[in-house]
C-alpha cells in the first residue's frame, strides 16, 4: 500500500523519473511554447529593469569652514621635536587639517575672496611641501608648517563668524 501512494504522488506531482529535468514533455511544441516564453519574459525583464546606477561611493563634500578649522585648532596644544623621531604624526596631521581647510574655504558659500589671506598663506606652504609628506622633509619644514597652522589660527580669530 505505501508503495502505491508513492507511485501516486510522484505521479500527480511530477515528481516521478524525468522529473529533475525541467519542462520537459512527451510533446515537443509544447517544450518549445515555454522555450520562448522564458526567453520572453527575460528579455522583458531585461528592458523593465531599471538601469544601474553609478556604484561608485560619491566623495564626500568638504567639511564646512568651522568644522575643518575646529579640527585644526585641537592641534595648537601639541607639538614634536624635529629630530626626536615624534613629528611624523603631529606634523602629517597639521598638513592634513591645513589641507582639509583649504578644501573647505575654496568650497565655502562666502567664496575663496573671503578666504584670501589664509588660502594664500596655505598655497605658499602646499608649494614649498610638494608632494613629498616625508617625515624628514615635513620636518625640514617644520616652523613653516606651524606657522601656517598658527596664523591661520590668528585670521580665523578675527572671523568668529567664520567658525561660531
Amino acid at each position: 500500500m505505501a508503495a502505491a501512494l508513492v507511485s501516486c504522488t510522484q505521479a500527480s506531482s511530477g515528481g516521478g523519473p524525468g522529473a529533475d529535468v525541467p519542462g520537459t514533455s512527451a510533446e515537443p511544441a509544447a517544450d518549445r511554447a515555454r522555450g520562448a516564453e522564458s526567453a520572453g519574459d527575460a528579455d522583458r525583464a531585461g528592458r523593465e529593469a531599471p538601469t544601474q546606477e553609478d556604484t561608485a561611493v560619491p566623495s564626500p563634500e568638504p567639511a564646512l569652514v568651522r568644522d575643518a578649522f575646529a579640527t585644526l585648532q585641537a592641534t595648537l596644544g601639541e607639538t614634536c621635536t624635529p629630530g626626536a623621531g615624534d613629528c611624523a604624526y603631529f606634523l602629517g596631521r597639521v598638513t592634513q587639517e591645513l589641507t582639509e581647510l583649504d578644501e573647505s574655504m575654496r568650497a565655502d558659500s562666502k567664496g575663496p575672496g573671503h578666504f584670501a589671506k589664509p588660502l594664500a598663506d596655505m598655497k605658499a606652504l602646499f608649494a614649498t611641501l610638494g608632494e613629498d609628506r616625508t617625515e624628514a622633509h615635513l620636518e625640514k619644514h617644520f616652523s613653516a608648517i606651524v606657522g601656517t597652522r598658527d596664523g591661520i589660527n590668528t585670521w580665523m580669530q578675527d572671523h568668529p563668524d567664520d567658525y561660531r
